[in-house]
């Protein structure tokens, strides 16, 4: 099985050491979205998880510890964008400290196993198209040796990010100035050699060669462990959604990043109740188990194609 890490929240840059145990416990509890009282056990060893897919916007905090992942297959969707401390809070300096990461992380693992992130795009009077591709351009710059491909979504009208549409002061943009935009992006990256791909965008790209992407790639992860997987389509996501079937172990209204146009925390004072409610040697990513839970393992098995299940 492939284990997201996570859709739900910023685990390498928030809860590394939390995962790390978990990992050293061979299990996690994991909350479902829907019903909180029903939770999964979900095992972390090596005979059921064929691979790991770890999604940041800074991974450091994992990355001190690496060796602890060297039995399983990985890679890093590294978000970084030219959004300011305004749309961002909780990230640290991109210059500084978040470009040299990216590097490092890359020079240790590979190119291929660090995937860069420029989503979500939205537009306002500070964040205007012009600036975009400026940004682009210089992340463009520092990044081509360090990463194969660079993902881009648009923002979407989600009902929880409308709840900070003010404070982003976006502007609605028609398809056809998009259509344009990534075009221009798609120069861009060509010029820097990098892949440029799109994340669940419901708009056709292929004619500016704008491809789209699976976050859970199960192609790439094929390629990192050099086995075959026997897994479908995600069910679960949007019908735009490439991704292969996996299973989240994060937790929404927990990350604390405070990223503005972010779907994942949409309950303010109840982020900061989860937070406060963290325990890195819980089994839980927050709170404990109360007499009202009701715990299930959940049914795992590897999803590798073995040599001789062909006979």
């Amino acid at each position: 099985m492939i284990i997201s890490v996570s859709r739900r929240t910023d685990i390498p840059a928030f809860y590394a050491d939390w995962f790390y145990n978990r990992l050293r416990a061979g299990y996690v509890l994991v909350r479902n979205p829907m019903n909180l009282h029903s939770v999964s056990k979900v095992r972390l060893t090596a005979d059921v998880v064929d691979a790991f897919v770890f999604w940041t916007k800074n991974p450091l905090p994992m990355a001190r510890r690496l060796d602890e992942l060297a039995t399983y297959p990985y890679y890093f969707q590294f978000t970084l964008t030219g959004y300011g401390a305004d749309i961002e809070p909780g990230v640290p300096d991109k210059r500084r400290v978040l470009l040299h990461g990216f590097k490092d992380l890359s020079a240790r693992l590979g190119k291929k196993q660090v995937i860069w992130r420029y989503d979500p795009i939205f537009f306002s009077k500070k964040y205007t198209p012009e600036y975009h591709l400026v940004c682009f351009e210089v992340l463009a710059a520092e990044l081509h040796n360090s990463t194969e491909r660079c993902v881009i979504s648009f923002m979407d009208s989600y009902r929880n990010t409308k709840r900070n549409a003010q404070q982003l002061d976006a502007v609605d943009t028609g398809r056809e100035e998009l259509y344009d935009f990534a075009g221009q992006l798609a120069k861009i990256a060509a010029k820097y050699g990098i892949k440029l791909q799109t994340c669940a965008e419901s708009m056709d790209l292929t004619a500016l060669g704008i491809t789209p992407s699976a976050c859970i790639d199960k192609a790439l992860l094929e390629d990192i462990g050099s086995f075959k997987l026997d897994v479908k389509k995600d069910a679960n996501q949007r019908a735009e959604c490439c991704c292969a079937a996996s299973i989240d172990i994060g937790a929404y209204n927990t990350c604390p990043g405070g990223c503005l146009y972010c779907y994942a925390n949409y309950n303010a004072p109840l982020v900061q109740t989860n937070i406060a409610a963290h325990d890195k040697t819980s089994p839980l990513l927050f709170g404990t188990l109360t007499a009202q839970d009701v715990v299930t393992e959940r049914k795992m098995k590897s999803c590798k194609i073995m040599a001789n299940s062909l006979f």
